[in-house]
């Protein structure tokens, strides 16, 4: 089942228990992956999906982070709940040991030595780890690791 097919079961589901936060965030969703339809003309793959969540998740963090620094608790809160409810479409998140173990494995494969070789190994990372890990989190680690070697 696509996931638009999916955010249509679920937005008539918050629809008839009156859930106005979880749908208005599910047409949000909705929205996001008919405009990159269009955008593309014909319908997405899932990996295409996956992109657009990714997007729209990454989106809400640093809305986060922003409401967070400002002391803007009240707006800090109501993201907090649009990614809980984006998460549930997400693909399960890889722990910080298995990020560690990809990262590790693409600084071996590709031989980088430096923090100079960063984007080297954070094109091999990427790939393997889209939509199962939060970008911020990745980076770090890929300069964790290149700073140890």
């Amino acid at each position: 089942m696509s996931l638009l097919t999916t955010l249509n079961d679920d937005i008539k589901t918050a629809m008839k228990s009156k859930d106005k936060e979880t749908l208005s965030v599910l047409r949000m969703l909705k929205s996001a992956i008919q405009n990159e339809q269009i955008k593309v003309g014909r319908d997405l793959n899932g990996e295409e999906e996956l992109t657009v969540l990714s997007r729209e998740m990454k989106q809400r963090r640093d809305s986060l982070s922003e409401f967070e620094k400002a002391g803007r608790d009240d707006l800090a809160d109501k993201v907090k709940i649009e990614i809980t409810i984006v998460e549930k479409y997400m693909p399960k998140q890889l722990s910080e040991e298995e990020i560690r173990q990809i990262v590790q494995k693409a600084i071996d494969q590709t031989g980088a030595s430096s923090p100079k070789e960063f984007g080297k190994v954070m094109g091999a990372v990427m790939p393997e780890v889209k939509g199962k890990a939060d970008g911020n989190q990745v980076n770090a680690i890929v300069k964790e690791l290149l700073q140890e070697n």
